[in-house]
C-alpha cells in the first residue's frame, strides 16, 4: 500500500511537477506478464524515477546498506526502500546475492516486474560498466523476456554525494523486449549467461549513448592498497 500512496498521493505528483519526465518507448513494457526492466545505473534517484513513471509496480533489488543507517537519514532511506518494495542484497559476491535474486524469480513468476541493474553499482563517472550474470540468471530461470531501460540524465538531475536534486527534466528511454528463449535451459552455463548479459549490456549501450567499459565498475570504487 506504502508504494502506491508514495506513487500517486505523497511523492508522486510533485516529483512529476518538478522534473517532468521526458520517456521515449514506454510502449515496449507489457501490460501483464513477468518482465525484467534492466537498467544503468546513474543516481541514487534512478530508483525513485523509474517507479514514477512505470504504470506497474516494479520490484528492484537495493544494496543491504540502504536498510542498515543510522540516525534520521538512515532511517528515512530505509522506510523509502522498504515502502517501495526493494529488496536488500549482500552485494559481497555471488552466493550472497542469491537469496535477492530468488525472490525477484518468485516475483516474476507472479507475473510482475523485477528491476535490475546489471552493472550492480552505481557509474563513478558516467560510463557505462561490465554487467554481472544475475540479470542473465534471472531471464534463463524465469524465461521472462528483458526490457532494457536508460536514464540519460539523472546523473545531472542528482550527482552521486549530492542530496538535494538540480530542478531539471529527467529523460528516461526504454527499447524493444529481449527474447532469450532460445537459451531455454541453460541456466547456470556461465559462457551463456556471460553472452546473454553482453548482449543486455550492448542494448543499454546503445540506448544510452554512453561510452562501455569492460570491467566491474566496483572495482574502481574499491581503495587501492597501501
Amino acid at each position: 500500500m506504502l508504494y502506491w500512496l508514495l506513487k500517486y498521493i505523497i511523492l508522486g505528483p510533485l516529483l512529476r511537477l518538478v522534473f517532468r519526465p521526458q520517456v521515449e518507448g514506454r510502449e515496449h513494457i507489457p501490460d501483464t506478464g513477468p518482465v525484467i526492466l534492466a537498467s544503468n545505473h546513474l543516481s541514487f534517484s534512478d530508483s525513485i524515477f523509474t517507479p514514477l513513471i512505470v504504470k506497474r509496480k516494479v520490484t528492484f533489488i537495493a544494496k543491504a546498506e540502504y536498510f542498515l543507517g543510522k540516525g534520521i537519514k538512515g532511517w528515512l532511506t530505509k522506510m523509502f526502500f522498504v515502502g517501495s518494495g526493494a529488496i536488500p542484497v549482500d552485494r559481497s559476491g555471488g552466493r550472497a546475492a542469491r537469496a535477492a535474486l530468488d525472490t525477484q524469480l518468485e516475483v516474476l513468476r507472479a507475473g510482475g516486474i523485477a528491476g535490475i541493474y546489471p552493472e550492480g553499482t552505481r557509474s563513478p563517472d558516467g560510463r557505462l560498466y561490465r554487467g554481472k550474470t544475475g540479470v542473465a540468471r534471472l531471464a534463463l530461470e524465469s524465461g521472462a523476456p528483458v526490457v532494457p531501460m536508460v536514464l540519460l540524465n539523472s546523473d545531472e538531475i542528482q550527482p552521486t554525494g549530492q542530496l538535494i536534486p538540480n530542478l531539471g527534466r529527467v529523460r528516461i528511454r526504454f527499447g524493444r523486449p529481449l527474447d532469450f528463449s532460445r537459451y531455454a535451459g541453460m541456466a547456470g552455463d556461465r559462457f551463456v549467461e556471460r553472452a546473454v548479459t553482453d548482449e543486455i549490456m550492448y542494448e543499454l549501450m546503445e540506448l544510452s549513448g554512453r561510452e562501455y567499459v569492460d570491467t566491474y565498475a566496483q572495482k574502481l570504487k574499491q581503495p587501492v592498497p597501501a
